[in-house]
């Protein structure tokens, strides 16, 4: 059967002479699936996004075998090989594939980018395109198509310019199709992008309209607007003046600080010394003192595998290191160097050296001899994944420590590495740290020589988990061999193992599957915090326009003001301490030296002015102790009281008070008449009532009272404790003549006892602890009476 065309569910596909085309016929005919578009081609394939042409045709290989309709006998597999052809065919043409990857577009008939993006053919009105509707001529400016051939999707976005893998350089410009400003920007933007583009940086134009997800992601508030992203971070270009120089020098401020060193005479051996960090050194000779924007891109390329150097040879102290690699001052020199940094392995020297051929030169030469394999992305540079079981790729791993003494080790592998006589794509040299990736040893530890002087495995990696592996049996700890000849045996046996192993028809002996390795350059905590505020701190230097920083520095000055202001005071009034405890007028006790202050507790004068505030209208369940005393006693009697009360000082429950018996003997009176419930006029002894102590609430109005012969104060006869019962169960108070003058009987004058006035509080600590658990008796009135001020 000839090869021709035939659509099958509305896709062009080639029929073969074989019954391929039979099977995807039927399968569609049968199942009456469509397969057209595809969601996500690099997933079918099980590849990535940076796959190169012959990666995915070896992953097509592979799966095509698996899921042939012919060894699978049911539907599932044919619909999975239509899948895998279809992806195939889009991933393999370049077109297509660069159309898919920026607008998510997989049908090949599909006019869907010319429709969504192109307006440059558009005649709403069949209109002449210089004339409006209205007669007027006009200039349509076409630069704005350079914007739509530019355009991505958000899909592509996230995929593509914010992966991990993309160590490059992206300039996006946000737009829209109704964009004055972009229109006039059009033309500047075009030569931008012919200057920097040769130079390695990539441009891409998101439509603010159509993608407005990406457009707050980057945090552009406004079009047109020229975004820079590094590392997955955002900066925004903020310069009213819009040139190539002036991005030029936007970028050149962005990228990482000291990402190349500046190389002198002194400095030469640290830096070509300094691989033990598994990166390979490189200087760069030029005779100027600011190194150019493509070799910085460079290095800010490849920066987690190659260490840059700037060498300026207009300076004396870089004679030394040119004489040294005989270096010619008039052409710009790239010198790359290895382990062995007497030598350099890879140079060119041209007067303006291409970015293509820098990325060459340095992509071909960018791992050591002997690199470590310190994380999962190393892993997959330097032993990658083969699919092709025929063509084996071999990774040979040397098991180590990172102590002095297994310098040796490493050192015996790099030599047999040089001398191996193999290519580095069938295979690779590399040494890994036990105790920096124990789950990887863990995972392959079958099989292996535990007792070996030198642990070497080699494995080769079907995919990204799923890997073969053996062991290469080596001299033991316990046997007596001399250095030089634990490296010939090592080397015989390990290249005769390599040999084996390479043919098509040996397998390797185990097989296991690993997680990805733990990357040992990953930032700590504490570094990532420092990189966030020096992110942070670059972000609002960029964002924070000038009268945003006035204002911010009024504030800062202000809050400045204020701190100054306030020293002064404490200073002035620390001064003024020390001058009046000079003079004798301040205590200066132990206490007050060791700034150990002593909480204050006041103690307010029932007055008539605070009377509503220290009774009437106290809130519930807040109480006010008054001290009753009078101009005699009130020196004496005022410090008794007020060291019963200190413990309750800090109850913010409680008022602390005294009252001068001569001022308050009206309202004294009065209150002791309500709570007896008569209307006869009481005369009180003033001097009886000295001593006594009120517990007022004046929310419920009712007040509990402390006298020094009053029944719940005197203690330990019978008889109180009879008198005390027959006051709970009686409403007048039996004790009114302590208060009153006259009604004393003999019996009770007789039984009494003198009192002095410095014993009058002397029970006042026990009444308080009965008051505060509620056992004190409690006199109710109806209303609280006015405190005169006569």
């Amino acid at each position: 059967m000839d090869q021709f065309k035939k659509k099958v569910c509305g896709y062009k596909m080639p029929l073969l002479k074989n019954y391929f085309t039979v099977t995807i016929l039927v399968l569609c005919a049968t199942s009456k699936i469509c397969v057209c578009a595809l969601n996500d081609p690099y997933a079918i394939l099980g590849v990535n996004n940076f796959a190169t042409a012959q990666e995915i045709r070896k992953a097509y290989k592979q799966l095509a075998k698996e899921w042939h309709p012919d060894k699978i006998k049911n539907d599932g597999p044919g619909e999975k090989f239509i899948q895998i052809k279809l992806a195939y065919e889009l991933l393999s043409d370049t077109e297509r594939r660069r159309v898919f990857d920026r607008h998510g577009i997989s049908d090949e008939d599909s006019h869907y980018l010319q429709k969504k993006y192109d307006y440059s053919g558009y005649n709403r009105f069949a209109l002449d395109q210089n004339e409006d509707a209205f007669g007027n001529r006009f200039v349509i400016d076409q630069n704005i198509v350079l914007f739509h051939k530019l355009s991505v999707s958000a899909n592509y976005f996230e995929k593509t310019i914010l992966s991990n893998k993309a160590k490059k350089v992206h300039v996006v410009m946000f737009y829209n199709d109704w964009c004055f400003k972009c229109t006039q920007i059009a033309g500047t933007f075009k030569k931008i992008i012919d200057v920097l583009e040769p130079l390695g940086i990539n441009f891409a134009t998101v439509n603010a309209i159509h993608e407005e997800s990406v457009f707050r992601k980057t945090g552009a508030v406004e079009v047109p607007q020229l975004v820079l992203i590094l590392d997955s971070q955002f900066f925004l270009y903020r310069d009213h003046i819009f040139t190539p120089q002036k991005v030029v020098e936007f970028i050149r401020k962005k990228l990482p600080y000291k990402m190349v060193q500046r190389i002198e005479n002194g400095n030469l051996n640290d830096f070509l010394g300094g691989w033990i960090d598994n990166r390979v050194r490189a200087l760069i000779f030029e005779s100027r003192s600011l190194i150019r924007l493509r070799y910085l891109l460079t290095a800010f390329e490849f920066h987690d595998r190659v260490a840059f150097g700037f060498v300026n040879m207009n300076t004396g102290r870089s004679k030394d290191i040119i004489a040294r690699f005989k270096v010619n001052t008039s052409l710009d020199t790239l010198l790359i160097f290895n382990e062995v940094s007497t030598t350099y392995v890879a140079s060119i020297c041209m007067p303006d050296i291409s970015t293509k051929a820098l990325i060459d030169v340095v992509s071909t030469n960018q791992f050591l001899i002997l690199p470590r394999l310190s994380s999962q992305t190393i892993l997959e540079s330097v032993c990658p994944a083969e699919w092709n079981r025929p063509r084996k790729r071999l990774c040979v791993i040397l098991m180590t420590e990172n102590i002095p003494s297994h310098d040796f080790a490493r050192l015996a592998l790099r030599d047999i590495a040089l001398n191996s006589g193999y290519s580095s794509e069938r295979v690779r040299f590399a040494y890994m740290f036990k105790e920096r990736q124990p789950a990887f040893i863990k995972a392959i530890s079958k099989g292996s020589f535990e007792k070996s002087l030198l642990q070497i495995v080699i494995i080769w990696r079907l995919d990204d988990k799923h890997i073969k592996y053996e062991w290469v049996c080596v001299a033991q700890q316990n046997s007596n061999i001399v250095a030089e000849n634990l490296i010939n045996s090592t080397k015989n046996e390990l290249l005769y193992t390599v040999k084996r192993l390479l043919k098509s028809s040996e397998a390797l002996s185990y097989e296991a599957f690993v997680q990805k390795l733990f990357n040992e350059h990953s930032q700590g905590i504490l570094t990532k915090w420092i990189s966030r505020l020096l992110y942070l701190v670059d972000y609002l230097s960029d964002n924070i326009e000038d009268e945003h920083l006035l204002a911010a520095f009024s504030l800062l000055g202000t809050i400045g003001f204020m701190f100054a202001v306030g020293y002064l005071l404490i200073y002035f009034v620390r001064a003024e301490e020390e001058n009046l405890k000079a003079q004798g007028h301040l205590l200066n006790s132990p206490d007050i030296r060791r700034g150990n202050l002593i909480p204050e507790m006041k103690l307010y004068e029932l007055r008539a002015e605070k009377y509503n505030g220290m009774v009437r209208l106290l809130k519930p369940g807040c109480r006010t102790l008054l001290l009753i005393t009078d101009f005699q006693s009130r020196n004496k009697l005022i410090p008794y009281f007020h060291k019963a009360v200190w413990p309750y000082r800090k109850s913010k429950t409680l008022l602390f008070g005294h009252m001068a018996i001569e001022k308050g003997l009206p309202w004294f009176a009065e209150i002791l008449r309500l709570s007896l419930c008569t209307n006869r006029k009481l005369q009180v002894n003033p001097r009886n009532c000295v001593g006594t102590v009120l517990a007022l609430n004046g929310h419920r109005k009712y007040f509990c009272m402390y006298h020094a012969k009053h029944p719940e104060t005197v203690q330990g006869t019978k008889r109180i404790l009879k008198i005390t019962k027959i006051l709970s169960n009686t409403k007048e108070d039996p004790e009114i003549g302590t208060f009153l003058e006259g009604g004393y009987s003999e019996e009770s004058e007789a039984e009494s006892n003198i009192l002095m006035e410095d014993n009058l509080l002397n029970s006042l600590d026990n009444w308080l602890e009965r008051l505060f658990d509620g056992k004190t008796q409690k006199y109710y009135i109806n209303y609280w009476p006015d405190f005169t001020t006569k």
